[in-house]
């Protein structure tokens, strides 16, 4: 689904922690090694810094693709909730009985439009987080010729994604409906022209294959498992016969449980494997695991079957306010604890784990640390949870 497809995931940073990260601009460091005598710096300081940030980015270094939905978010009263057998914490795909439910929406409620759909949103605060060079990102989805296609392709250039879009005319661009309740988000993903990506019609095509063979990172959401696998697995098994990175999102329960097997067929090539606490419970239940233990999940899930021996699997689960585990290699599994942050300063919690994914990816696409890349994804998803939508300031302040 979309930030629709989130996955509301309350992260949460402290103000504090903030004021920490501002006296870290005042480090030139990174910028002066480039060309200035590295020997003369601090080698402790530099080599850390600037063993990393010599990663120079060319366009297209971080490719997603996914369902591009327009959310449409509304506060709703209970009685709606009621009406369309919705919970207040959940995200779902439209059904028949749902149809009427994004009429009612709009005509009954105060609407707030965003352009989202999870890969997109997290390719989207990658380019954020990364600012320069413009079009790092790369994002490919299947929209309709219509007016909320226009309004994507217009978010697209205005976030500095280089976004290609199979356009159709059968299906409308798909929608979310994002119904809160107090601090709840339920949200219900109608894919319309998102179901209808074709791997022969647009992926095939030699410009657009271009595009993918540019990137080093990859990332898709499990949500795209329900329109077109084939389309993943051509991707997957790019990134694994050129020892590049594939990353994948569990995304939601729905698809551990009924999307089992398209999911552990594209597995043996995921790299970095993401997901909250909720996610990674039904994952362990639908695999046999015989565990809710949230480390031990991680363990399991990062020792299944690879296809791509040079680099382990690393698995990273959000909790919420609780901290990220990470298992890499073996037993190893870390925490790392998120930054607290005023329940009166949380805005709207949809999109925030979509905002940890495109912090997490800002970082690795650039040869990171995996610890740097945790932390910008609790810095983005901090940002988020403040603003209404998947929105942003105009520039990030993470250093």
């Amino acid at each position: 689904m979309a930030s629709g497809e989130p996955r509301a995931k309350k992260l949460r940073l402290s103000d504090e922690k903030k004021e920490k990260k501002t006296p870290e601009k005042k480090t030139p460091e990174k910028k002066t090694p480039e060309k200035k005598t590295p020997e003369k710096k601090t080698p402790e300081k530099t080599s850390e810094s600037s063993r990393k940030t010599p990663t120079k980015l060319g366009p297209n270094s971080l490719f997603g693709m996914g369902n591009p939905l327009l959310d449409i978010s509304a506060v709703v009263d209970k009685d709606f909730l009621e009406k369309y057998g919705l919970k207040p914490n959940d995200q779902i795909l439209a059904e028949d009985k749902h149809k009427a439910l994004f009429e009612e929406i709009v005509k009954k409620f105060k609407v707030e439009y965003h352009a989202g759909g999870a890969t997109q949103n997290s390719i989207k605060i990658a380019q954020w987080m990364i600012q320069e060079p413009h079009k790092v990102c790369t994002f490919f989805g299947c929209i309709g010729e219509d007016k909320f296609g226009e309004i994507l392709k217009q978010k697209a250039e205005e976030a500095h994604v280089d976004a290609h879009y199979y356009e159709q005319t059968e299906e409308a661009t798909g929608t979310c409906a994002a119904c809160i309740t107090g601090d709840n988000r339920s949200l219900v993903a109608n894919l319309a022209a998102a179901n209808c990506y074709k791997k022969d019609k647009h992926l095939d095509l030699k410009e657009n294959w271009k595009l993918v063979e540019k990137a080093k990172v990859y990332y898709i959401a499990g949500f795209f498992l329900t329109v077109s696998l084939e389309s993943i697995l051509k991707v997957a098994k790019h990134a694994s016969d050129n020892n590049k990175l594939f990353t994948l999102n569990l995304s939601a329960p729905f698809i551990s449980q009924f999307f089992k097997d398209a999911l552990m067929e594209v597995m043996p090539y995921v790299d970095v494997l993401f997901g909250n606490e909720t996610e990674a419970a039904t994952f362990s239940k639908e695999q046999g695991f015989q565990t809710e233990d949230i480390e031990e999940i991680a363990k399991k899930a990062e020792a299944l079957p690879k296809v791509n021996k040079k680099r382990p699997r690393i698995v990273v689960f959000t909790q919420g306010k609780d901290g990220t585990i990470m298992a890499k290699g073996g037993d190893k599994v870390e925490t790392f604890p998120v930054l607290k942050i005023d329940q009166k300063d949380i805005v709207d919690t949809n999109g925030a784990g979509d905002a940890f994914v495109g912090g997490f990816l800002s970082e690795l696409v650039q040869d990171k640390e995996l610890e740097q890349c945790v932390k910008a994804g609790h810095y983005a998803a901090n940002i988020i949870i403040r603003r209404a939508g998947c929105t942003f300031p105009e520039k990030p302040d993470f250093h």
